[in-house]
């Protein structure tokens, strides 16, 4: 049936008979209608191609109406359908309970949003999506471009994703694929894109085979390319035998070490000189095993994070494990040189939490760890509020944010930090603390010792975001299948935490502990000296209090007026509404 009969049919009288609910009540022959035509006596693929015309948030909401409805919108049929109209060109439905209906939905949600700290106007804005891209996964940005790792290991290229317009807004002009059989990607791990002048990936090749033999064998390489046209300068290949699942890179350049972590959880390293890369000549390099590995066997690492001067491990039972290399940056995370050997820098340290570890994000001379119960807690250098403390001295050990949970995203950078949350509703909102210098912190150019909500408007389905130094990028996708999963934490556990929970006890003592919790708050805006500071601290102090999210924002305009009203102090950009 084609998409024009679609109409035809919804203008005739159809009575919804589900078994589950019963009749429909006055289901009566009424005058002039005839009789009544039950929904289940259409054919299921007729129904199924109807509902397929739908948006996807319409087939979402439909399901959830009665029992028939979500059988037929949650059959893989109608997600074919769906996926066959949002990516045409994809035959391969991949892998799970509900293969179709996680390819639709990570078609639909897909998306990169980037939006400009400089220019006359500061908006969110959209790239070019890649056609051929089956979701997002992973993507990084460069010096000049943008690379992208969607679901089915193919690496987009976008060419002259930083082209400056006139209002000082930037988008990806035209993409090309770089390659096939990615597993993962990764580039110099300083936050500056300016030194990522390598793009290094991890791919599976197919080998050929023995002479006498027609079989051919898998292998993981890494390849190299240059970001800035693409072409690859080099390629290792190693056995058969080894399989790996991720790969960053630490040091500089002259002394760059490839971690790579295999399906097993051990941990490989490779040193290479940059230097030699685009030199025509060969190059020899020995595959070791860290020392993580060698000296704890036990242990099973399921993820990594690095800079270039640190590495974190997470075990699958949760633990997480530290290397530092450079003496600075073991001052700034644990306060201290005392147990620092420069002779034994890959000796892993071990990091005590209450609770199993889901994710982290490590900065330059900072890190941040989320856990099972979706706790924040951060450790290292808070000469910047970076912590997101509310003060700014420094922590040698892990500090929770009380007033901060289940985050969506967490990310560490030079000297600030942000939290993609979302909210009740489940709309997104991006909080940040530490320099607000040059743009960083939107709405905030002096920073904040506590994460604050940014004047940024984040997309529905945002999943994760990398600043780079003009633009802040924001990845959208939502996968069915991988999502984090907290906890509720028990009660013999809960802590009394500096923000209180005012909706809670105010049922029990609505006057007394509701004052009692606003009196540090009247205390901090009572000492500030002038009244520019006085607003900064009541706008710090309403992102601090459990409301919701328009109490927040009338808050924020209100003193954002008084602020004009009073010869225009602490004026700050526009919001995204505005």
């Amino acid at each position: 049936m084609g998409e024009k009969s679609v109409p035809s049919l919804r203008r005739r009288w159809v009575k919804r008979s589900c078994p589950s609910c019963g009749p429909e009540p006055g289901g009566e022959e009424k005058k002039g209608r005839g009789n009544p035509v039950s929904i289940q006596l259409f054919p299921p693929e007729l129904v199924e191609h109807i509902i397929s015309f739908l948006p996807v948030r319409d087939v979402v909401s439909l399901g959830q109406t009665c029992h028939y409805f979500h059988e037929v919108c949650d059959s893989e049929g109608v997600w074919r359908r769906i996926c066959h109209r949002l990516s045409p060109r994809l035959r391969e439905q991949g892998s799970g309970v509900q293969p179709w209906k996680r390819a639709a939905i990570l078609n639909y949600t897909k998306g990169l949003y980037f939006q400009a700290f400089g220019g006359r106007r500061r908006c969110l804005s959209k790239s070019v999506a890649p056609v051929l891209a089956h979701g997002y996964r992973r993507f990084l940005p460069t010096k000049d471009h943008v690379f992208i790792l969607d679901y089915t290991g193919t690496i987009f290229f976008l060419k002259s994703a930083l082209v400056s317009s006139t209002l000082g807004q930037k988008r990806a002009c035209c993409y090309v694929v770089l390659c096939h059989g990615a597993k993962d990607f990764a580039s110099d791990p300083r936050g500056d894109t300016v030194y990522r002048k390598y793009l290094y990936v991890l791919a599976t090749r197919e080998q050929p085979g023995v002479v006498d033999t027609a079989h051919s064998q898998s292998c993981d390489c890494v390849e190299v390319y240059l970001q800035s046209s693409g072409q690859r300068v080099f390629k290792i290949t190693f056995h058969h035998a080894m399989s790996f699942k991720q790969m960053v890179l630490v040091g500089l350049e002259t002394q760059r070490t490839l971690l790579l972590l295999t399906e097993e959880g051990k941990i490989y390293s490779l040193v290479v000189n940059e230097a030699q890369l685009d030199q025509p000549h060969s190059y020899t390099g020995q595959l070791t095993l860290r020392k993580v590995s060698h000296d704890l066997p036990h242990l099973r690492v399921a993820c990594m994070a690095s800079n270039q001067g640190s590495t974190l491990y997470i075990t699958d039972q949760g633990g997480v494990y530290f290397e530092v290399h450079t003496p600075g940056v073991y001052r700034d995370l644990f306060g201290t040189l005392e147990a620092f050997d420069p002779t034994y820098q890959q000796m892993p340290l071990p990091v005590s939490l209450p609770a199993k570890v889901l994710f982290c994000a490590l900065g330059y001379n900072h890190l941040g760890l989320v856990d099972e119960f979706g706790r924040i807690f951060m450790q290292g250098s808070n000469r910047y509020g970076q912590l997101g403390t509310g003060d700014k001295m420094d922590r040698g050990e892990p500090t929770q944010v009380h007033y901060l949970q289940r985050p969506v995203a967490l990310w560490c950078g030079l000297n600030h930090s942000l939290v993609l949350s979302q909210r009740s509703d489940f709309s997104k909102e991006l909080l940040g603390c530490g320099c607000g210098a040059r743009g960083r912190l939107p709405g905030w150019p002096r920073g904040s010792a506590s994460f604050v909500k940014l004047h940024i408007k984040v997309p529905l389905y945002a999943s994760s975001l990398c600043p780079t130094r003009e633009c802040l990028y924001m990845l959208s996708g939502h996968d069915i299948e991988h999502h984090p999963a907290y906890r509720d934490l028990p009660a013999s556990r809960v802590v009394g935490t500096p923000k209180p929970s005012l909706g809670a006890e105010a049922a029990q003592d609505p006057e007394g502990v509701a004052a009692q919790a606003c009196e540090p708050y009247l205390g901090q805006i009572h000492s500030c000296p002038t009244l520019q500071e006085c607003m900064e601290t009541t706008k710090v102090i309403v992102g601090w209090m459990p409301l919701m999210a328009t109490q927040e924002d009338f808050f924020w305009e209100a003193l954002d007026m008084l602020q004009r009203a009073f010869g225009g102090v602490g004026q700050g950009p526009p919001t995204p509404d505005s």
